[in-house]
């Protein structure tokens, strides 16, 4: 094309202005505000090369630190409570197993091709509109686990302060809104500077224990349960996994740093790889020990305060750092370690719940509001689980999440596994773009629909108490048998609506990598990576990926066609 303004990357860089994008022209919605805006977060498009300047290491930390978080404390406990030590660790173990196999490829595509969840979701198999039904579900997750670490730091506000809990809920909630305004660049140093305090608050406790008494080992080992039967059974074990699969979405969060991953080179290659297993999938190893820490510490508390506080990680720490130092510096320590941890995921939680909101907020009215509205919008719903007293019904909450969340998982991991490099029916490259892609693909809609639907009928007992504990079992194994399923009945035809976007240089360049050149979007002015802009339908120009989506009347969208 004569006017597309392309010129080589290196000239002119994007952190002036991250945002800019949705300028105002006509059929935009979003007069110019998106152009205007300086936050650094890339909502809904890729994450340009000239952005993306932190190594593999320093993105791999930052993606680490998201994960500090003390819900696993309390899931691990209330699963060990409940059944038992014995089918506690078993069901850890089996999730931990589902949750990186279905994240490895899931992160490896964010890192390869700098996009977060989203975006990967509606090229594979849910379509520019069907992906909205995900997004929902990733923003629902995000606000749930903000209020369950704001309960828990709030119940740590209350022992070591005296705040009421209601009080507590509040400071929790709005003290993360200056730390979640400012993007990637402010959560990387927060979480690369707080990230030793937390290890040794978290770590240091557990072995003086286990060092200077290790009966604690063997009694939490023959612990049996509520029930007290002893023993692995099937039933447990799988209603113990499906709580821990609850967190199968967190792969949304860390994908929301690695999309930050430098272009990988000969030079990087070990270094890029470490990263993304160890930040992507490898998060779920170091969240499996925390759980089976927190069912270890609950039974090692439960004689001084009870069953009902026992899963309470404020507890949980206070009883441990009791045993290795002066009485007097015990609640701080335990209270500081509550709030770094609340403070490192909630920033995490508000920010991937905010790109979610605007992400499917965008999409259906083609107006961009900006991501602080929506950050807004996630912390009002998660005050109110707060105030609804969530914690106390903790379990019941993750099982009936964990179903949707898993749907939507492994039908986008077995469509980048095995439609795009088993049947090949998936394009192999992501693709994200309006007017690229169909509104709805049948392929991961259906499938994700009848892999959640089934799995709720069956957790809410509709096909009997028999099945109810194989819910999670049922959501996985349905999504991952449809999906390839249909994609061979519909000939993998509704991935894209048109197989070229207008522009010749190829979106990779020769390493595999996004292409870096740039090109002036027409709409607003601003200039952007190849992989961001397509040729505009009514003028000799590109136009950018977001102004396309706030392109209400379809003005420059491309039209339907093949080739």
């Amino acid at each position: 094309m004569s006017s597309t303004e392309r010129r080589p990357r290196g000239s002119v860089g994007r952190e002036e202005s991250p945002q800019a994008g949705a300028g105002a022209g006509s059929g935009t919605g979003s007069e110019g505000g998106a152009a205007r805006e300086t936050l650094e977060d890339y909502t809904l498009r890729f994450a340009p090369r000239s952005y993306r300047r932190w190594t593999p290491m320093v993105v791999a930390t930052t993606a680490l630190g998201g994960i500090a978080y003390l819900a696993d404390f309390s899931i691990g406990a209330g699963i060990g409570l409940t059944h038992g030590t014995g089918n506690a660790l078993a069901a850890i173990l089996v999730a931990a197993v589902v949750i990186f196999v279905t994240g490895f490829p899931l992160a490896y595509y964010g890192a390869r091709y700098n996009l977060d969840l989203d975006l990967i979701t509606r090229g594979s198999g849910f379509g520019y509109y069907g992906s909205v039904l995900t997004s929902v579900i990733f923003a629902s997750f995000t606000f749930i686990f903000f209020a369950l670490e704001g309960s828990i730091m709030a119940q740590g506000l209350k022992l070591g302060l005296g705040l009421p809990l209601w009080l507590g809920y509040l400071v929790s909630t709005f003290m993360v809104i200056p730390l979640v305004v400012y993007g990637m660049k402010a959560l990387s140093k927060l979480q690369v500077w707080t990230t030793p305090v937390w290890l040794l608050l978290m770590v240091g406790p557990l072995v003086y224990l286990v060092v200077t008494d290790p009966g604690t080992v063997d009694h939490w080992l023959s612990y049996a349960g509520t029930g007290g039967e002893g023993g692995v059974n099937t039933a447990s074990v799988l209603l113990g996994s499906g709580v821990c699969l609850s967190l199968i979405a967190q792969i949304g969060e860390q994908i929301d740093y690695l999309r930050f991953m430098p272009p990988r080179t000969n030079g990087n290659r070990r270094a890029w790889w470490t990263a993304v297993v160890v930040a992507g999938p490898g998060w779920v190893v170091l969240g499996a020990l925390k759980q089976a820490i927190g069912a270890f510490l609950a039974v090692y508390v439960i004689a001084s305060v009870g069953p009902a506080s026992a899963a309470e990680p404020i507890q949980q720490f206070k009883a441990a750092f009791d045993a290795m130092m002066p009485s007097w510096l015990v609640v701080p320590l335990a209270v500081v370690l509550v709030v770094i941890s609340q403070i490192k995921i909630n920033v995490t939680n508000a920010y991937s719940g905010s790109l979610a909101w605007t992400n499917s907020f965008t999409r259906l009215t083609g107006r961009y509001p900006g991501r602080m509205v929506f950050v807004l919008l996630n912390l009002a719903f998660a005050l109110a689980l707060m105030e609804a007293d969530m914690f106390s019904f903790l379990n019941r909450v993750l099982g009936f999440y964990s179903n949707c969340a898993i749907a939507w998982v492994v039908t986008v991991a077995t469509d980048i596994m095995v439609n795009k490099y088993v049947l090949k029916l998936s394009p192999h490259a992501p693709e994200f773009r309006r007017g690229m892609l169909y509104a709805v693909n049948p392929v991961g809609t259906v499938a994700f629909v009848a892999a959640s639907g089934l799995s709720i009928a069956m957790y809410f007992h509709a096909l009997g108490d028999t099945l109810q504990p194989y819910s999670p079992v049922a959501a996985a194994l349905i999504a991952f048998v449809l999906t390839p399923l249909m994609a061979v009945l519909t000939k993998g035809r509704y991935y894209l609506r048109r197989t070229t976007d207008g522009i010749g240089e190829p979106l990779l360049d020769a390493d595999g990598n996004p292409s870096a050149t740039l090109y002036r979007c027409h709409v607003c002015r601003q200039e952007f990576e190849r992989p961001d802009v397509a040729a505009c339908r009514t003028h000799d120009a590109v136009v950018c990926s977001l102004c396309l989506s706030t392109d209400r009347v379809g003005d420059h969208v491309l039209p339907a066609s093949v080739g």
